[in-house]
């Protein structure tokens, strides 16, 4: 990376290292560290509030696996549907192409914690609640990935940080490589915010017990309503997207934002919880007036 007055030239290299002929990516680091992170905080939740070690040792299952296979479903049914249709297969193996979709991950986590809360017999919403802080700062993990790979990178700028991200423009010189959004960065800053007003809300305000599904829609409007926004800044990331008055992300974050404005709204219209623990061990400071 090489800092220019007027711009940043960025040539990183997404490869980590190579084994055989298998490449191990930042990226793919950047979800393992999410996926980790993410454990670790279901980890201390029930510590926190008194529930066994094998609540936190079945989310690992649930969530891991819902969400990678709803990211990859997700690309290949909401952006390239006609390929994966016609070569089903190709699903599995050309996953080393590339092919994520963070609204295929939301959606295949909700169904993954739908099961998780079954098999551990908790509330649905307790889950979606607490799983909301480890997403907001995993997602920003995953935008630096994408970031690595000089992917999903948005439109032509004058600003003095835009990026000139030269491996996507190999066969131009440095001076006619244009310079663009950094959008990555932008996500991954929203989402830092984002994780930060979840964790105040929950281990300050308490949160998850007085207020159920708040915390669930907060979340979902930090993370969705920055990616409509950003999405207006954003290169269009398929072809048939050209020309259309809001993209894919857009149209798929409208559901997300709408569902989170409920979710606020129904926790805030009920009375307040009481602080009570979930079951007996259960520590936790009686919210702040």
């Amino acid at each position: 990376m090489v800092f220019n007055p007027l711009y940043i030239v960025w040539n990183f290299n997404p490869v980590l290292f190579s084994v055989g002929g298998l490449d191990i990516r930042y990226y793919g680091l950047m979800w393992a560290l999410a996926i980790l992170v993410g454990a670790k905080f279901f980890d201390n939740f029930c510590k926190r509030e008194g529930l066994p070690s094998s609540v936190s040792e079945s989310i690992f299952i649930y969530g891991t696996l819902a969400t990678i296979i709803g990211s990859r479903l997700g690309h290949c049914l909401f952006y390239e549907p006609q390929h994966y249709l016609a070569h089903p297969l190709a699903i599995i193996t050309e996953i080393r192409n590339g092919g994520m979709a963070s609204h295929g991950a939301a959606v295949g986590l909700l169904i993954g914690l739908w099961l998780f809360s079954r098999r551990n017999k908790l509330p649905y919403i307790w889950s979606l609640d607490r799983i909301m802080i480890p997403v907001a700062i995993g997602g920003a993990a995953v935008r630096f990935g994408n970031l690595f790979n000089s992917e999903i990178v948005g439109s032509v700028t004058d600003m003095s940080w835009g990026f000139k991200f030269v491996r996507l423009y190999r066969d131009l010189p440095l001076d006619a490589v244009p310079v663009q959004h950094p959008t990555q960065l932008y996500e991954a800053l929203c989402y830092v915010v984002t994780f930060g007003v979840l964790w105040w809300l929950y281990y300050r305000r308490d949160t998850g017990v007085r207020r159920p599904g708040l915390l669930f829609g907060v979340g979902l409007i930090g993370v969705f309503l920055t990616r409509f926004f950003i999405e207006f800044i954003k290169e269009d990331q398929e072809a048939f997207e050209q020309g259309m008055l809001l993209n894919m992300g857009q149209l798929l974050s409208i559901p997300f934002i709408l569902f989170g404005i409920y979710m606020i709204w129904r926790a805030l219209s009920r009375p307040a919880v009481e602080a009570k623990p979930a079951s007996p061990g259960r520590k936790t400071k009686p919210a702040r007036k």
